[in-house]
Parts: C-alpha cells; structure tokens; sequence
C-alpha cells in the first residue's frame, strides 16, 4: 500500500499511466474510423481480427483480437518470464474492449453507416491509410514511451526471433508480411495490399518521430559505479552486449570504465529506469543513431 501511495505522488508514474490509455484508445480510433472499414489489413492480430469479421460478422474485430492476445500473454509469460512488460498486458485488453466500445458508439463497421456516413472515405481510402496509420502510429509511439508494446504481432515476433535468431525488425516484418497474405487470400483484392504497405509504412514513421525523432537506435554512454547491474541488464535482460571503454575523469583524474551501448528505441527507457533505481548519481549520454552494422544490426551487405 505504501508503495502505490508513492506512485500516485510521482508525476512519472501518471504520465505513463496517461500515455498507456491514451495510445490504446488512439489505436482503437486509428482501426474503427480509418482501417476496419476499408478491409485494410495492416498486420498484427487486429489484421487478422478483420478478415474473420469479414468471414464472420457476428464477431467485434476487438473480440477477435482479445482471444488471440490472451493465448499469446500467457505463452510470452512462459517463455520471457519478468522480462515481458505488464503494461503489454495491459494495453493487450485495453485497446480491444476500446474498439468494440467505439465499433458500438459509431454504429459499425460500415463506412456508409459510420457516424451517419460523415467520413466515408469509400472514394479516397488513400486518404483513410494516411489518417489510419498516422493515428494509430502516434497511440502506438505513446505505448512503447511507456517500455510496453502492443502484444499481438510483436509476441509473435519476439517468439520466432527467440527460435530462429532473426533480428527483431526482420521478424515482425515476416509476421506482419504473412498476415497482409492472409488477407490477401480472403479479400481477393490486390489494391489491399498496396493500402495495407501505406499504413504500415506510416504507423513506422510516426513512431519514430513520436519515440525518439526518427532514429532507429540510440547510442549510451554510461558512466556509472553500478558497472556490474548493468551488465547484468544488458548481457541477460536485453540480450545483447556493450563495450567497458577506458576513461579518465578530466576533473577528479580518476580511472574509470565507460559502458559503450547501442540499443533500440524500444529499449531505451528500459535502460534509463533500470539505471534510474540501480545508481541515481549515474551518469548517461544518449545520442541518436543513423545507421548501424554489426552483429545484431544491418550487415554491410544491406
């Protein structure tokens, strides 16, 4: 008890808080308004979730995307255990319930029924995918500055990356690619997948400029007294490796080791609250990465 007390109290703990219901009830809007109703399939489970809807309309698009999450949740606890963010959770059943509480409010999935019909866009669904992915990109920014994810696709992703070693990126393309094909498959109309790279393309766009700017990775330079937690967090947590540089303290003249750290977007306020509670007096220096190459990045083949 005296622990919530004390997150009430921190302006940081409401701000994620307000990050988390705000992203969920914008994607939620992104897919009832701009995606649902034109049979753009995006990827992720709500993708999938649309082309059930179309072979089976009884169901909501947010029912669908709830019973795939909740099988997902548990097999992601299993297998990544602390390493998989509550907030995930969170968002997993947040965003659907919002969805079929806004398919309900809006009076369905048809664009010509949708609000009395004021936005049908049936005669411009070019302009329905850069509204759609613009919305549901910056929902989806606001969640991942809260060190959560969507669930869904990216529990797919994290699975198949854990098996096959793939990059994460390369993963979730291959998920997000096979449902776009799915889709395909049901529709029978090629302009969809057309529409559905438009979508995804701005959904990645703006979590860039929303997340940190546009960079894929950032650079850390860590200088802290804790060197031996954040290895720990780096080597096992994050699965992946940094770099002790040798330095010396311009002031104090005293030896110490740098941690050099390149991470993902996704990864960084990760680093930042793990550092936060470790060592306080740490001291951090994060810069935006262009490009990177290496294992665990892009090959100098790409």
């Amino acid at each position: 008890m005296g622990k919530f007390s004390e997150n009430i109290k921190d302006l940081k703990w409401w701000r994620q808080w307000i990050y988390l219901v705000v992203g969920s009830f914008m994607m939620a809007l992104a897919y009832v308004l701009f995606i649902t109703p034109y049979k753009i399939i995006p990827g992720g489970v709500y993708g999938i979730g649309i082309v059930l809807n179309y072979l089976w309309p009884s169901i909501m698009v947010g029912t669908y995307g709830l019973l795939m999450d909740i099988p997902l949740l548990l097999i992601a606890l299993k297998l990544f255990g602390a390493r998989f963010s509550g907030k995930t959770i969170i968002v997993s059943v947040l965003c659907p319930l919002m969805m079929n509480a806004l398919t309900i409010w809006v009076g369905g999935t048809d664009p010509e029924v949708i609000l009395g019909g004021n936005i049908n866009l049936s005669e411009d669904v070019l302009l329905a995918c850069l509204f759609g992915g613009a919305i549901f990109g910056l929902g989806l920014g606001l969640v991942f500055r809260t060190n959560a994810t969507s669930g869904g696709s990216d529990i797919i992703a994290m699975i198949v990356r854990k098996y096959t070693h793939l990059r994460l990126s390369r993963a979730v393309l291959i998920v997000d690619s096979s449902i776009v094909l799915i889709g395909l498959a049901v529709f029978g109309e090629w302009l969809m997948p057309m529409y559905s790279l438009i979508v995804i393309f701005m959904i990645s766009q703006v979590i860039d400029y929303v997340v940190d700017g546009g960079s894929n990775n950032n650079v850390l330079f860590i200088l802290s007294e804790k060197k031996e937690e954040i290895e720990h967090l780096i080597l096992h947590e994050l699965d992946r490796s940094g770099t002790y540089i040798s330095a010396k303290g311009m002031y104090s003249k005293e030896d110490k080791n740098m941690i050099f750290l390149v991470v993902s977007r996704r990864e960084v306020s990760r680093v930042k609250d793990y550092i936060r509670e470790v060592d306080p007096r740490a001291f951090i220096v994060i810069s935006n990465a262009h490009d990177i190459y290496g294992e665990g990045f892009k090959s100098f083949s790409e």
